[in-house]
């Protein structure tokens, strides 16, 4: 079935200004979007998805107010949620396979929604802006095709993608909203940024560095955060990295060097300590079991032995 657009079919688009231009309430509503105020969110309540992650669960979740993703450049953050079970699922795609991680999200959702007769998919896409290599656009366009082509099916209602989420600074494109909150209790859905990105934050970073693909690292039935088992191969050479200067990082280590938030390449730098840290990445995990992480009375991530 389609992706509908106002209750009608998504028709053949080259571009997302194409898109805008035959769908100009699209672009009032990204104009809607990127003018609200960031929402600053409690981290004792919010579950953060990273690249390469995504998560789902449903209004009746008693640890998580609000899922949340940010430092989306060329990525996009993807929200669909069911209107009927509430549920609702947050990914970080950057492109590495497109097709298969739209399939694994609407999976996520209408899993968590079978008992529910009523309702519809909704869509929410956010990111990506006018660079150069037109990584954004093309991402964009990618997603919107495979959410066109599943069975079921989805309606677009906020579309702030690419052109309309772009913005000049200094003679630089980059974009205007960097990352998303979806409120799991009322399904809202708002611009955010978010300072805890935990748990496991090193490890999941370098899960995605070191080439891991889609993940998902929620277990809403019990309240548990996932993460892997996961393998990389040592690599001591790139170790090179620490001693560059912040310019060649982002040169290389970046698809969009001029449009990265302040701390990008603290964080590139911290991923590949990590990794040269943990050389054999089967020691993370004992008897190749999965890190598993619950939430504490005091709204912390706290790691578990719990099989």
């Amino acid at each position: 079935m389609p992706l509908l657009i106002q209750n009608k079919g998504l028709d053949r688009i080259s571009s997302t200004g194409d898109l805008y231009e035959r769908y100009p309430h699209l672009q009032e509503n990204a104009r809607q979007f990127r003018s609200r105020p960031l929402v600053d969110v409690d981290p004792k309540y919010v579950l953060y998805v990273q690249q390469r992650e995504y998560a789902a669960t449903t209004p009746a979740d008693k640890h998580i107010s609000v899922i949340g993703s940010d430092d989306a450049t060329t990525c996009h953050l993807v929200v669909l949620r069911h209107t009927g079970s509430g549920a609702v699922c947050v990914a970080h795609l950057d492109g590495s396979s497109t097709w298969a991680e739209v399939q694994l999200i609407i999976k996520a959702v209408m899993s968590l929604s079978h008992h529910s007769k009523d309702g519809r998919l909704e869509l929410h896409l956010v990111g990506g802006f006018n660079d150069d290599s037109k990584t954004s656009d093309n991402l964009s366009l990618n997603i919107l095709a495979a959410f066109h082509k599943q069975k079921e099916n989805v309606h677009l209602e906020t579309c702030c993608i690419t052109v309309m989420n772009d913005t000049v600074v200094n003679g630089n494109h980059r974009p205007v909203v960097y990352g998303v909150g979806v409120n799991v209790k009322t399904g809202d859905v708002f611009p955010s940024l978010f300072v805890c990105k935990g748990p496991a934050e090193e490890l999941r970073s370098a899960r995605t560095f070191t080439g891991g693909q889609m993940a998902e690292i929620y277990d809403s039935s019990r309240g548990l955060v996932k993460i892997g088992p996961c393998k990389w191969t040592p690599n001591m050479e790139i170790a090179f990295w620490l001693a560059q200067n912040d310019a060649t990082i982002l040169k290389y280590l970046s698809t969009s060097p001029n449009a990265e938030p302040p701390h990008f390449v603290q964080h590139i730098k911290s991923t590949i300590q990590f990794i040269l840290d943990h050389p054999n990445s089967d020691s993370l995990f004992p008897e190749g079991q999965p890190q598993l992480y619950h939430r504490t009375d005091q709204g912390e991530w706290d790691r578990t032995m719990q099989a």
